[in-house]
């Protein structure tokens, strides 16, 4: 096929010497199939900002750390360079992720580099050597969806492990090769620690993969994975190998708010106090 104009500099840099065809054409990037030497692998083009209809919400950017202070300050402001800073760290933000990952031994697709908007990232194929299928196309029996549904269980604690919490994970988002499933598509990545809405999104991924198991094997229906692992992870207790019953409680107890407000009002004083210190240091 004919080359496209964003993937033109990856076969002048000699990256990519042939482009295939199309794989798809989502709602942030199109996926081509190349070749480069020998090999075949994929190239996503992230699509510009403007053409993109997945939004970047400030509750997938939250805790993400620029270490850079020129471009942090700027992207605080609405600047034009600093929303070209943003683009660009939200852009990074998978290929952050899939280094991270792939590094930690989660199943996820292994990255070859990422050049002017484009990842070039490894094809995860089927026995023929093409594409493999999405879950959501894949047709399961019931002993493979428990053991499907085991091993996502295995990768999201591995994620978690990592600090990751994909925070899109669902049966679209999963590629099955010959060995099993395969989690894709994380720019949406979000800190586990630093990202306040990190759990909500590690329960939903959870609970959307329990859903979509639970067509085949409705026993999977009454577990409570996200909770047991959250659980875990809250108590510092989570490790990649760490057995799960599935069976957990979420803690109903109504919080106690005049205890609540005790220490908040403790730390309002201690703080006053400080300041008053400081001034008297000061003066």
């Amino acid at each position: 096929m004919k080359v496209p104009k964003r993937l033109q500099p990856l076969v002048d840099d000699g990256l990519v010497d042939d482009v295939l065809y199309q794989l798809m054409s989502g709602k942030e990037a199109q996926v081509y199939v190349v070749r480069c030497g020998d090999t075949t692998r994929c190239a996503k083009v992230f699509k510009e900002a403007q053409k993109r209809s997945f939004k970047q919400a400030v509750e997938y950017q939250e805790g993400r750390k620029v270490r850079n202070t020129r471009r942090a300050r700027a992207m605080g402001k609405k600047t034009r360079y600093g929303q070209k800073e943003q683009e660009d760290a939200w852009l990074n933000a998978e290929v952050d992720a899939l280094y991270r990952l792939a590094s930690a031994g989660v199943r996820v697709p292994e990255p070859f580099g990422f050049v002017d908007g484009v990842l070039l990232m490894e094809l995860v194929a089927d026995e023929t050597g093409e594409a493999a299928p999405r879950l959501d196309d894949v047709t399961l029996s019931q002993e493979q969806a428990v053991d499907y549904h085991s091993r996502i269980i295995g990768e999201v604690v591995s994620m978690l492990c990592a600090g990751l919490v994909h925070g899109d994970l669902s049966e679209f988002n999963v590629l099955v090769d010959p060995q099993g499933p395969v989690i894709i598509d994380l720019p949406q990545a979000v800190d586990a620690a630093g990202n306040n809405n990190a759990e909500r999104m590690f329960q939903r991924d959870v609970n959307n993969m329990r859903r979509y198991f639970g067509r085949f094997a409705p026993e999977l229906m009454n577990t409570n994975y996200a909770g047991e692992i959250w659980d875990l992870y809250e108590s510092g207790k989570l490790h990649p190998d760490s057995p799960l019953t599935g069976m957990f409680q979420d803690d109903e107890t109504a919080a106690n708010v005049d205890e609540i407000m005790d220490v908040i009002d403790a730390a309002k004083e201690e703080e006053q106090e400080r300041r008053e210190r400081q001034q008297d240091d000061e003066d």
